[in-house]
């Protein structure tokens, strides 16, 4: 008896412990849904997605609730449109894609109860019945007198799902209960019918058959009064098996043939329909190929019709298309013409700073090798002085070619786009303490202060990397041309949507025309007016160049021997970034 109860208890379980859903309990949802469209007929995707849902067309809701959200402005519209899609989500079984859709509803969504229902309800679809308890009490604690769009008794039942789901029979029969009493007190007979199938479940699946069998023997009284074939199936199903448990083969059999007596009617049921959509895609097809023909008909009278204008036409058209390629040809050599001068200028320009380039380069070698002789001379007379001060001028002269070479190396892997950017949030006043440390050794030859005023709030979207460059030739800069016991001060502020970084020095200062120059992307300044202090002007070329390539702008300020203000303004950094 044992086994054969074993085996045909997977019948019920097949059958029981099913979620009942609220999916057509939207009667006063659908009033307010038709009642906003009506205040937002302008708003064209909006109620072609609300006309669709209602009309249940999921995938034309998917798409016209996708497009109002791509530029929506109105919250509650958005709102109902993220419940058009997880709604529609829901109903094609996409229960990962409806269940982001509802999360994304805010809590002021009139009809944010039903939001958690469903949520619960997908939990419950996936096996997570602790989630599914937690949406479900939400639900079962709101106030009775409330005016809500969904079936308590409902709710109770996929409670007692969920506490069967976990073994906890004492409280899923609380639960199944106290949804049955719910369902029969507000007539709702189908869902009552699934009810009794389920707590009779619960029981039959602990051995108590004589509380089993009276709510086997209710459902399938119950579904004589419905017209639900595959509810009527499975009371008689479910009858058959308790018959068969209990050796009343007899009466078992009689079921049985109830059951395949509905199971025929339901599948000739289905044929019909399968049948009736096939003649209704042939009908479908059969309109669509008169409707070809005529239009193939019309066309071609059209085209028989239109023939002469069009061949009119053709002369016009061809004088027409000659004039204006013959106006193009003209239009194409002149800005041929323009971007050889272009293009000229350009490689003028840049055989000139190859040529300072390498005559800086020649120089500070020649100076370096010179200085090494005197180094040597000094060393063998021991005159430690001298010594001194040559190793100075030695470094001096060192971190000069590198800086060019530095800069050199960085321009040409701008010039082949070969440098690599990357913008992030960067603390603007860890990177100037930075840049500090590195050239406190040389503020400390020439006696020169330095103050970092940037504020520690500020942030910057930059790539470090060219920010660093920038900086550093910015404030190399500011110590080559700042005299002895000179201040160099950085100090930075911030507007809605840029921040500026600004490098000040109290240096010997530039000309008008030395600054038109340095911002001058095509021009480069091969000698100052300090011919102990000459450059290429490549350095301020690729600070230009990489302020451009972060979304920013370089400014300078300067007048002769009252110092220099130079100015990066980047873009302002986001709290999320």
């Amino acid at each position: 008896m044992s086994r054969i109860r074993s085996a045909l208890i997977v019948v019920f379980l097949f059958l029981a412990f099913s979620l009942f859903s609220q999916e057509q309990n939207n009667n006063l949802l659908d009033s307010e849904i038709r009642k906003i469209a009506l205040e937002n007929k302008d708003k064209a995707d909006f109620y072609k997605a609300q006309a669709f849902f209602l009309e249940k067309n999921w995938d034309s809701t998917l798409v016209y609730s996708m497009k109002y959200l791509a530029h929506a402005g109105h919250q509650e519209l958005a709102d109902y449109c993220h419940y058009f899609r997880a709604f529609s989500f829901k109903n094609k079984k996409l229960l990962q894609q409806a269940r982001k859709e509802f999360l994304q509803i805010s809590k002021n969504f009139r009809f944010y109860y039903k939001v958690r229902l469903y949520l619960g309800e997908i939990a419950l679809e996936e096996s997570n019945s602790e989630l599914a308890i937690h949406y479900f009490k939400e639900i079962e604690n709101l106030p009775e007198t409330g005016n809500y769009d969904f079936k308590r008794g409902v709710v109770y039942h996929n409670l007692g799902v969920c506490y069967l789901h976990q073994k906890k029979y004492d409280q899923a029969d609380a639960y199944f209960s106290k949804g049955a009493e719910v369902m029969q007190a507000e007539k709702d007979t189908i869902s009552l019918i699934g009810s009794y199938m389920n707590i009779a479940n619960l029981y039959y699946e602990q051995y108590k058959d004589n509380i089993a069998i009276p709510y086997f023997e209710k459902a399938y009284s119950l579904s004589k009064k419905i017209k639900n074939v595959e509810l009527k199936q499975n009371a008689a199903l479910n009858m058959a098996v308790v018959a068969e448990n209990n050796k009343k083969f007899p009466l078992a059999l009689t079921y049985r043939k109830e059951y395949e007596s509905w199971r025929d009617s339901l599948n000739d049921q289905n044929k019909v329909w399968a049948i009736a959509e096939l003649e209704k895609k042939f009908t479908v097809k059969q309109k669509e190929k008169e409707i070809g023909i005529l239009e193939a008909e019309n066309k071609l009278k059209i085209a028989e019709r239109n023939g002469f204008f069009y061949s009119s036409l053709l002369l016009l058209v061809l004088f027409g298309t000659g004039i204006y390629f013959y106006r193009q040809k003209i239009k194409s050599n002149r800005i041929i013409l323009s971007q050889k001068n272009k293009l000229d200028e350009l490689n003028a320009a840049k055989d000139q700073l190859f040529s300072i380039v390498s005559h800086d380069l020649r120089s500070s070698v020649n100076a370096l090798k010179t200085s090494n002789s005197k180094l040597a001379e000094s060393l063998e007379c021991k005159n430690f002085e001298a010594l001194d001060k040559q190793l100075q001028s030695n470094s001096a002269i060192a971190h000069s070619s590198y800086n060019l070479l530095d800069n050199l190396l960085h321009w040409a892997l701008l010039q082949t786009k070969q440098l690599y950017f990357h913008k992030e949030s960067v603390h603007l006043f860890s990177v100037v303490q930075q840049m500090e440390f590195n050239y406190k050794p040389l503020m400390q030859e020439k006696n020169i202060s330095f103050e970092n005023s940037v504020p520690k709030a500020l942030f910057a979207y930059a790539d470090l990397s060219s920010l660093k460059i920038i900086l550093r030739n910015l404030i190399d800069n500011a110590i080559k041309f700042s005299r002895e016991n000179g201040k160099i001060t950085i100090h930075g502020s911030s507007s809605e949507d840029f921040c500026t970084l600004t490098v000040e020095d109290s240096g010997q200062g530039m000309s008008k025309e030395i600054v038109s120059q340095l911002l001058d992307e095509s021009a480069l300044v091969s000698k100052k007016e300090n011919p102990e202090k000459s450059g290429t002007g490549l350095g301020m070329q690729l600070c230009l160049s990489m302020a451009q390539k972060n979304e920013g702008k370089l400014l300078i300020e300067s007048e002769e021997n009252k110092g220099t203000k130079i100015s990066i303004q980047l873009l302002k950094a986001n709290k999320n970034e």
